[in-house]
């Protein structure tokens, strides 16, 4: 286990475990947090022995509740000289990590907190988590959440969260398509694990990189994504996993994949 003050990370089965540990500030993200987790994600992409990213929040009351608004936080001190900010620098990390995000989200998920959910590529829920765009409450708007948020959510529902700032439960984001499954607090550890099962077990290699042409195909026309996914199933029979699957395939037993 590595631990600092404020990102736990525990690497056990090749699943790595980050955990938002401000449970004080309810996993309010400053800068310093921000920063560590956009460094971990960056690793974790360049660590082949990583299979899975479980991304969650220490305690029981907060997966993350967005922006630390103390002033001496420091999380919008922006430089007008800088067009890059470091929230938003997380996100493009998110966006270029080519291994599976889960989110255990343990407690209510708010603002930025959101921006994390989206960026996980799944989601299990507590049932007794809340979710919400409260920003337009404070006087600001929910604007590099957005750029994630919007392509996960029925564009009205979006537009709901975003312009009355209210709060909306387990239930409800899992039918806006926001988590793939609610579990009672109790079941939540059980049911997370469930899921990161079934992803860690298959090959990844093939998951590496079917995640980078998901990524790199968002944005393009239909025709453009043809052409760019036509090319990338001719690389994938070159790979070792893709071999090792098709061999133990024919000999009907368990592949064991190498990541290569």
């Amino acid at each position: 286990m590595s631990t600092s003050e404020i990102l736990l990370s525990e690497t056990s089965g090749g699943v790595l475990k980050l955990s938002l540990n401000r449970p004080e500030r309810r996993n309010a993200l400053n800068e310093d947090l921000i920063l560590e987790l956009t460094t971990a994600l960056e690793e974790a992409s360049r660590n082949p022995e990583v299979r899975v990213i479980l991304l969650t929040g220490t305690g029981e009351k907060a997966f993350c509740s967005g922006a630390d608004l103390n002033p001496k936080a420091g999380t919008f001190g922006f430089d007008y000289a800088n067009p890059m900010t470091a929230y938003a620098n997380l996100l493009r990390a998110a966006r270029r990590t080519t291994v599976p995000v889960v989110g255990r989200i343990n407690g209510h998920c708010l603002a930025g907190g959101m921006g994390l959910l989206a960026l996980c590529d799944m989601a299990v829920a507590s049932r007794t988590a809340k979710f919400g765009l409260p920003e337009v409450k404070v006087g600001v708007f929910p604007m590099q959440v957005a750029a994630l948020l919007q392509a996960t959510v029925p564009p009205r529902r979006f537009a709901e969260m975003c312009y009355t700032g209210e709060f909306i439960s387990a239930q409800e984001a899992m039918d806006w398509g926001l988590v793939n499954y609610v579990a009672a607090p109790e079941e939540l550890d059980e049911k997370t694990d469930w899921l990161i099962s079934r992803v860690a077990d298959k090959s990844p290699t093939a998951i590496r990189r079917g995640k980078h042409a998901l990524n790199s195909m968002a944005g393009m026309t239909t025709d453009q994504a043809i052409a760019f996914m036509e090319a990338q199933v001719g690389l994938l029979p070159l790979t070792e996993d893709a071999k090792e699957g098709m061999a133990a395939f024919a000999e009907k037993r368990t592949p064991v994949w190498t990541g290569k």
